[in-house]
């Protein structure tokens, strides 16, 4: 994969809250509209245009190439090759990376609100996120799983050990088992709504393949935070 010089370009900021609070320079920097999804979807790796605007349903393809070029010229977002027949692509840079745990907080945070609809549009990314962010560490103690999960086009190795969560977007090794389903609201359903995996396979909303005991053990890992008023 062929890298390219990460560029800086004050002037790119543009409209600024005037505030030397390092909170409020980060909203200079990705506060705009839709900036903080197009790094969502960058966080297991490189995505091309066509892909970003896939997962990213709601979002023009103008208003998507603004907020990349903004993005780089800040250093958040690199342009790269990949191999044939990919071909151009975008990533985040090392610094870009770094705000990780930003959406992983966040996530946890809002997820308390009530007016939080799980009904809406979830990208592959969002649930990856999401299981990095809901992972429940006690619950893995002393655990080392491995399981492979295809969420429509994207293949992900997701492993479990020493209390920690680590997925790899086309990761290759052996695992316990494989889940496949077309998009990730049947994953969080599965997860997080207590859809039976019976039911889905009946369905055809997803196909299994291995060790079903390892399945229901990963699924167990994971618990969203109490909705705010209803804390026991």
């Amino acid at each position: 994969m062929k890298s390219e010089k990460v560029t800086y370009d004050a002037e790119a900021i543009g409209w600024s809250y005037g505030d030397a609070c390092g909170a409020a320079h980060a909203l200079d920097l990705v506060g705009e509209r839709w900036a903080l999804l197009v790094m969502r979807e960058l966080m297991f790796g490189p995505k091309r245009f066509s892909d970003l605007r896939t997962n990213l349903p709601g979002l023009s393809a103008n208003v998507l190439t603004q907020r990349l070029t903004k993005l780089e010229k800040l250093g958040i977002v690199e342009r790269v090759t990949l191999p044939p027949p990919a071909g151009r692509a975008y990533r985040l840079t090392a610094w870009g990376l770094e705000a990780r745990p930003i959406f992983m907080v966040l996530g946890r945070w809002a997820a308390r609100s009530p007016l939080h609809d799980k009904t809406l549009p979830l990208s592959a990314a969002s649930i990856m996120l999401s299981f990095e962010t809901m992972l429940v560490p006690e619950r893995a103690a002393w655990l080392d799983l491995s399981i492979g999960i295809t969420v429509g086009a994207e293949d992900f190795r997701l492993r479990v050990a020493d209390r920690a969560l680590t997925i790899v977007r086309g990761g290759e090794g052996p695992v316990a088992a494989t889940l496949s389903v077309g998009a990730a609201p049947v994953l969080a359903g599965w997860v997080y709504g207590g859809v039976p995996l019976e039911g889905l396979e009946a369905d055809g909303a997803a196909q299994v393949s291995g060790d079903r005991g390892a399945l229901a053990t990963f699924r167990g890992l994971f618990a969203l935070p109490p909705l705010l008023g209803l804390e026991s």
